[in-house]
């Protein structure tokens, strides 16, 4: 059974780079789509509030906190 994701489309998060992540930005992003996977850690299709850019990220790398 997967895990339910914790955050919701429309949350603003701020975006926690890992040690491989080095190019990809901090700051505010806006969760756009919640991810289907089947491994523990939830995935969100996440934009950037300043540039515009898109990815994929982990939900473990995500915190509340940015408006």
């Amino acid at each position: 059974m997967q895990q339910p994701h914790s955050l919701a489309v429309g949350q603003s998060v701020e975006l926690i780079p890992g040690w491989y992540d080095a190019g990809i930005p901090r700051g505010a992003y806006t969760i756009l789509r919640l991810l289907p996977n089947e491994g523990a850690d939830r995935e969100y299709r996440v934009r950037h509030q300043r540039d515009g850019q898109e990815r994929v990220v982990r939900e473990s790398q995500l915190r509340l906190g940015l408006t």
